[in-house]
Formats: structure tokens, C-alpha cells, sequence
């Protein structure tokens, strides 16, 4: 069985247990292709219980498949994070750097860490790193051992804090607002726009996997684009399209786009 399937598997396992037993059930974290193939497998069923993604906030990379029985949620509706946050699945360890003034640590850094003490990479969401500490988005049920057991990051000494999600601190991002004509409103040509590639460039990074339009991989260059889709480029950032006007004199689509990297 390959990964795909094996992830799929394991997803309907969690689905048919909150359903047969009605209580809350999650996996564990999950990267973005994993999150794709669930997205697009979960979309062809309908279920007994709510079936979301949460990572903790609304722009998380690393999220949970998480089960919610119909006497939480009835299935189909709209599930937001705040109301995911109440369910206590997800828990914050606020990591603070004691002694500042070293070199400042890195995503890299607290992850190496955390490995290093023995934490599997599903147990752990997004890092959300800041100049004196990050908040660890993790599993509620590893906090105990977290606030035990991880006291460093390199020779960095920590003092751990656990928070309900909602106290979750946030990185300042700015996004720039991009103005520009495309020849077409296909995917490739949007990417190639939002981060400066070449139309080739950018269809091969759709077709490589590394192009997500709306959470889900699109292999395909011509896939089309609408206003409101939201479009991540793997490890160069993300764009939102805001606008759609009208065509220029040669032709070309003006398009509005807020780019985040």
C-alpha cells in the first residue's frame, strides 16, 4: 500500500469511529500533499460526523483531520476555528528564551529540539517562531511530557508555558498588493505573475506537486483560476486573489493579487 492510500486508510478508520462511537477523534499532524490527498478524498463522501482541518488558526501549514460527532456539529455544516479551538484537541507550549542576547533561534532550531527529546513529527503542528521564543502548536495529550522533558533548544535554555489555542500569538505578515495583466486566468500564468517566474518555470512547479489552489495539489498548468482562490507555492509563499477586472487594449486580464512570502 503507498502513502496515499495508507493515509486515506487511516482517515476513514478515525471517520468510522467517530461515527460508531460518537466521540472526537483526530490524526495526527499532516503536510500539505497528505492534507491535499485527504481533501480531495473526503470531498467524493458524505459521513455521519463533521469532518475539518484545523491547525490551530486560519493560515496553518501542518493540520489535523479532526471528527466531530453530530452532537457537537451536524454534518455539513461550516466549521470555523474558534469553534475547533473549544474542542481542547489542540494545545499551545509557549516556548520563552531565557537569557536573550545569544543568536536568535530559528524554526529549524526548536524542531531539532523537539525531535531530539524524542517527539514524532505528526505530534507537532506549525512553529510560530518570534525574537524571544515561539508558540508550538502540538497535540493536547503530549503537553504533559513537553513541559517535562523540553528545557533547550540547542544550548538555548527554555521556560515552557501551556495556552488554550485562543491565546495563540500570531507573526505579523504583511502581504503585498500586486497589480498586474495576465494573457490568461490559467494557474500557471497566475504563478508565474505573483512570484516573478517564467510561464515555464511556473508550470513546472504546478506539475511537480508543489503548487496548492485551495489546499489541494493541482498538477495541471491550465487549471483555472477565480477571484477569491487562494494559491501556495511550496516554500516561496502564498497569494490571494482579490480582483478581476477587464481585459487591456492587447488583450491581457487585469488581475489584483495579495501576495504573502
Amino acid at each position: 500500500m503507498n502513502e496515499d492510500r495508507l493515509i486515506i486508510a487511516l482517515a476513514e478508520d478515525k471517520i468510522g469511529q467517530c461515527e460508531e462511537r460518537n466521540y472526537i477523534v483526530n490524526t495526527g499532524f499532516l503536510d500539505t500533499h497528505q492534507q491535499s490527498v485527504l481533501r480531495q478524498a473526503v470531498a467524493r463522501r458524505s459521513f455521519g460526523c463533521s469532518v475539518v482541518f484545523t491547525g490551530g488558526y486560519e493560515d496553518a501549514e501542518r493540520r489535523i483531520l479532526l471528527c466531530l460527532p453530530d452532537y457537537i456539529c451536524e454534518p455539513g455544516t461550516k466549521v470555523s476555528e474558534e469553534d475547533v479551538s473549544d474542542t481542547g484537541v489542540l494545545t499551545v507550549i509557549r516556548a520563552i528564551v531565557q537569557n536573550p542576547g545569544g543568536r536568535p533561534l530559528t524554526h529549524r532550531d526548536y524542531l531539532g529540539s523537539l525531535m531530539g527529546v524524542g517527539i514524532k513529527r505528526e505530534m507537532i503542528g506549525d512553529i510560530l517562531v518570534r525574537e524571544n521564543g515561539a508558540d508550538i502548536i502540538a497535540l493536547s495529550e503530549i503537553a504533559p511530557y513537553l513541559l517535562t522533558e523540553y528545557s533547550k533548544a540547542g544550548r538555548t535554555e527554555l521556560e515552557l508555558e501551556e495556552h488554550p489555542v485562543s491565546e495563540l500569538i500570531l507573526p505579523e505578515r504583511k502581504g503585498k498588493e500586486v497589480r498586474d495583466t495576465v494573457a490568461s486566468l490559467r494557474l500557471d500564468s497566475i504563478v508565474a505573475s505573483a512570484f516573478g517566474l517564467s510561464r515555464a518555470k511556473a508550470a513546472a512547479a504546478v506539475t511537480s506537486g508543489l503548487v496548492l489552489l485551495n489546499h489541494v495539489e493541482v498538477q495541471k498548468p491550465d487549471a483555472p483560476v477565480a477571484e477569491g482562490d487562494l494559491i501556495n507555492l511550496k516554500r516561496s509563499g502564498r497569494v490571494r486573489i482579490t480582483g478581476i477586472g477587464g481585459r487591456s487594449r492587447k488583450e491581457r486580464i487585469y488581475v489584483e493579487m495579495e501576495v504573502y512570502r
